[in-house]
């Protein structure tokens, strides 16, 4: 237990180094529009549908992390007041239910992800981006998300289990 606990939060760190690389692209790629346009009004015409894409590719690697570091929003104060037992018992609870909508969730993400490549779905824009990229990046990071969902669906079982703070 104590191994995918550790195998999750390590999967989170990556994805959000990734997911920080990914944000430094984007970062460049506005700069590079800023420049061409500023200089020689002239155009990418990618760096918007791109930065888009690295939008929703950092919001799905970021997610594992920053569930791993209690960023989610959380009913803290509401927790704060019940009972140290009940209030376990209720973190296990939104975890575990959490858990499975997120693999409900990755399960439609991976058949839209099937569907675009079986059907060679590409953008529509003048770039045509065959979109099985951007959306396999975004199921890589649904997927880093439900492993850290389980992994803190085992620390606040284990908290039950031993009385310890919630997580």
């Amino acid at each position: 237990m104590k191994a995918l606990i550790a195998f999750s939060d390590a999967v989170s760190l990556w994805a959000a180094r990734a997911s920080a690389v990914i944000l430094g692209l984007m970062s460049i790629l506005i700069l590079v529009e800023i420049f061409l346009w500023n200089t020689f009004q002239k155009t990418t015409l990618i760096s918007d549908e791109y930065c888009a894409y690295g939008l929703a590719v950092i919001i799905f690697l970021g997610a594992g992390y920053c569930l791993k570091e209690k960023g989610h929003i959380r009913l803290t104060l509401v927790l704060g007041l019940l009972p140290s037992r009940l209030a376990r018992r209720i973190t296990f609870f939104a975890t575990a239910v959490s858990t499975v909508f997120m693999v409900y969730l990755w399960w439609y993400l991976f058949l839209m992800v099937r569907a675009t490549v079986r059907y060679h779905s590409t953008s529509g824009t003048l770039t045509h981006t065959p979109l099985w990229i951007p959306q396999t990046m975004m199921l890589i990071g649904a997927a880093c998300f439900v492993l850290q969902l389980a992994g803190t669906t085992l620390k606040t079982f284990y908290a039950i289990e031993s009385g310890e703070e919630v997580v």
